[in-house]
């Protein structure tokens, strides 16, 4: 009997439809998933695993949560897609600005690259401007600009770019070194007066998880403001994941634009950007910058994401926070008790693990990670109904269905993993 992977193969390049999907970076064969609920997915020979990559962080509440699906249902029987303004693309936007701060306006789209395509358009169209800063490792959708040094699939994969970007298309790319102001400063004095904007996860979570350091982002924030450049926090992990409004309330940051993605679309398609009023007011069909979408505020995602928000206050993010603790502080103790040199990072509600014997401040020493030991503990997890990601590149998202009973089945299958790498 021909398997569901060699069918997929047959059909779609490499057999999936986003390349961290295919566990090229730990070796197998990916298992194919029927269902899902709470914390856990079930593939299709009936396999039950608990789910640390929700969606790669979409899922926050738990899979098929009753919220979020009465909410698509109820929407879905209104119908899927109008090509019309609807309420709850308002009532979204609201919401959103309601929520952080540093956002006036908000434009909604239908994923993070998109987010990020806008986000580099209205700044150049706004400061007249040709170049941008992005920082190795940080990952910001696959938009051609952008794939430089990008992390996530790319590391997974060994590419250090992407065949089909041409020299012209990343000429005007400034690559720095996450978390190393002096590589700012040094591009800031080459470049003057040139430089658009500055794209930076304020957690970097596409390299494996590399938190800020103290100073680095409040160093950002400076030295955008002093050379007229925009600062575009790229939160489509970290916002409503980390904190209700995102990483700019845990580190007291208000950037000029925000990308969203992810939570902000309760597990379907939906992304957006927001800022100051005088910088969105730029977008078509006030100002000159031109974007379009067809499925823009798609009203399943909407009511999704509205049912998703609505759900997440103070106290769910603390047992969020809670849970994340727990995880990381019982991989530590696991690996510790094995002899085992690792790192487990933990930057609000995510969690990484390097297993690495020096800190991880940046992509260069996320590559110098054992990798291929990652590769074996993933494989060990996934044996005993654990599924981390497929990639020591990425990051664990804990959320409100990773109780005290997953967390600590989770923490006892490391024990015994770890015992045996």
């Amino acid at each position: 009997m021909t398997s569901l992977f060699a069918r997929a193969e047959a059909r779609i390049p490499g057999g999936v439809n986003s390349p961290v999907r295919a566990f090229g970076s730990v070796g197998g064969e990916p298992f194919f998933t029927a269902r899902a609920e709470g914390a856990a997915l079930y593939d299709t020979d009936g396999r039950r695993y608990l789910d640390y990559v929700q969606s790669w962080g979409a899922i926050i509440l738990g899979h098929a949560h009753p919220a979020v699906v009465d909410a698509v249902q109820r929407a879905a029987a209104r119908g899927t897609s109008y090509g019309t303004p609807t309420e709850a693309e308002v009532e979204l936007a609201e919401v959103l600005c309601a929520r952080v701060p540093s956002l006036d306006k908000v434009r909604l789209v239908s994923s993070g690259t998109e987010a990020a395509m806008t986000a580099v358009r209205l700044a150049r169209g706004v400061t007249g401007r040709a170049k941008i800063v992005k920082l190795a490792g940080c990952y910001h959708g696959h938009l051609d600009a952008l794939l430089v040094a990008a992390g996530s699939g790319l590391a997974t994969l060994g590419l250090p770019g992407s065949a089909g970007v041409t020299a012209g298309t990343v000429a005007d790319t400034i690559v720095c070194p996450y978390n190393d102001l002096d590589a700012i400063d040094a591009a800031f004095a080459e470049h003057s007066d040139t430089i658009a904007a500055l794209l930076v996860e304020p957690i970097a979570a596409n390299m494996g998880l590399v938190p800020p350091a103290p100073g680095y982002l409040e160093g950002l924030r400076d030295r955008c403001t002093r050379h007229g450049t925009l600062l575009v926090f790229d939160e489509v992990i970290t916002g409503f994941r980390v904190a209700p409004a995102g990483a700019q309330e845990l580190y007291d940051i208000a950037p000029d634009l925000t990308i969203f993605g992810k939570v902000v679309g309760g597990g379907l398609p939906l992304a957006g950007l927001g800022g100051r009023a005088d910088v969105m007011d730029h977008l078509a069909p006030l100002g000159s910058v031109y974007q379009a979408g067809t499925l823009s505020g798609n009203p399943l995602a909407t009511a999704a994401g509205l049912a998703t928000l609505a759900l997440l206050d103070a106290p769910a993010y603390g047992r969020i926070a809670n849970s994340a603790r727990r995880l990381a502080e019982g991989l530590s103790v696991a690996f510790e008790t094995s002899g085992i040199a690792a790192r487990v990072a933990l930057a609000g509600t995510l969690v990484g693990v390097f297993f690495v014997d020096a800190p991880v401040a940046d992509y260069a020493a996320a590559q110098r990670a054992d990798h291929e030991r990652y590769a074996r503990f993933f494989h060990g997890l996934l044996d005993r109904g654990v599924y981390f990601a497929p990639s020591g590149y990425e990051t664990l998202f804990p959320g409100l269905a990773h109780d005290d009973t997953v967390v600590d089945e989770t923490i006892a299958a490391a024990f015994a993993v770890a015992a045996a790498l």
